[in-house]
């Protein structure tokens, strides 16, 4: 299964993308900022998308009593995360050396790929939750109070996915580059498991 540890390797190998390039950007715009507001989210930490964009941020956030956006050392995940992505970078490639010499079934490609998945899974899941206590856990003492029509307090939660109106900010959440090459790379682990079904049906 020479050809399909090859790619199993490349694919694994794709997800060092995500030690580079963000994960995930948030972008706020409103009349009052031409250039909007952005946060690129990457699995180690928090960055704005221009030099001042995280300041200017908790700026706005004051006033409504949402918390400032967390530092690395204020949320564990961005110290798990790179482990946990560095142990499957290193289990993937493994397998595809394996792939190559024999040693293994095309099989556990697909292994690799469902743990993976189950894995990217929580950590949408997490981010969600983190989402939801952003944008709902809000200072009682904030400056600016503001309410839904039916009496109860706004909140503030950004769109996991997908564009959102919030006040008069335009609100848009999306996959950044670091997703993109997981998916290709994970993607790629899947055709590794179909190229070596194919190698091995062949002998």
């Amino acid at each position: 299964m020479k050809k399909a540890g090859i790619i199993m390797i490349i694919g694994s190998l794709l997800l060092l993308g995500l030690f580079k390039f963000p994960l995930w950007n948030i972008m706020l715009g409103a009349p009052q900022y031409p250039d909007p507001l952005g946060m690129d989210i990457y699995i180690e930490g928090i960055q704005g998308v221009e030099e001042f964009d995280i300041q200017n941020i908790d700026g706005l956030n004051h006033y409504i009593g949402m918390k400032t956006i967390p530092k690395v050392e204020d949320m564990w995940e961005f110290e798990v995360f790179p482990t946990v992505i560095g142990i499957m970078v290193a289990i993937g490639v493994l397998i595809g050396l394996l792939g190559f010499f024999g040693k293994v079934s095309y099989k556990w490609f697909l292994g690799w790929f469902v743990l993976m998945s189950v894995l990217g899974i929580m950590g949408m899941y997490d981010f969600n939750l983190w989402l939801i206590d952003y944008g709902t856990d809000l200072d009682p003492k904030a400056i600016m109070k503001l309410l839904n029509p039916d009496g109860t307090p706004m909140t503030y939660k950004p769109p996991l996915l997908g564009y959102q109106k919030m006040l008069n900010f335009d609100v848009d959440s999306w996959p950044a580059t670091g997703a993109y090459m997981m998916f290709v790379g994970m993607m790629l682990t899947v055709v590794a498991f179909f190229v070596g079904k194919k190698e091995y049906k062949a002998k």
